[in-house]
């Protein structure tokens, strides 16, 4: 592993660690989220058939999903526009709103770039 993390802001430490989507300091429990710059290296998104998203992607969901609370579901050919990339729980990379439905997040694995 050759990725080397920023030193603790709070403490100068150079023995932060990753906790999460955080960095951590085991000297002085500082916790703080890290901020990228151009010549880190970002984790790609790409939908179920390897395209690459961005932020406000318009995308289709292509295979029927159930979701709690409503009796609907989200069904196949859906379009979800404006989608935002994150770090969502599990594999959930996509925060969305979708028509009659609401702010939800989506796995990149079941959608497909329109």
């Amino acid at each position: 592993m050759t990725e080397t993390l920023p030193p603790c802001p709070a403490c100068s430490s150079q023995y932060t660690y990753e906790l999460g989507a955080l960095l951590a300091c085991p000297e002085c429990a500082h916790e703080w989220e890290t901020t990228t710059t151009p010549d880190d290296t970002t984790t790609v998104i790409t939908d179920a058939v390897g395209k690459v998203l961005a932020d406000g992607d318009t995308v289709t969901v292509i295979k029927t999903l159930k979701v709690r609370g409503s009796s609907t579901g989200i069904k196949v050919d859906t379009k979800v526009r404006n989608i935002r990339l994150v770090n969502g729980i599990g594999d959930h990379d996509i925060d969305c709103e979708i028509d009659g439905i609401g702010p939800m997040q989506l796995e990149s694995s079941v959608v497909k770039k329109s």
